[in-house]
């Protein structure tokens, strides 16, 4: 699926006829918001990770 992905994206980069920009600013807009989702998905298992060397430490 990630060779799929990256394929697409790579085919839409090569075909730069004005929409250039376009493109960029989609690509940029999908990795936000994969990078959000993963944050919101495994943020509360990397806070207990955290709070946990915390408690370890005192």
């Amino acid at each position: 699926m990630i060779k799929l992905f990256r394929n697409r994206m790579m085919s839409l980069l090569k075909h730069e006829e004005g929409q250039g920009m376009v493109e960029y600013a989609l690509l940029v807009g999908l990795i936000a918001v994969v990078v959000i989702a993963v944050l919101v998905l495994l943020g509360p298992a990397i806070a207990a990770k955290f709070q946990a060397i915390v408690d370890n430490l005192k």
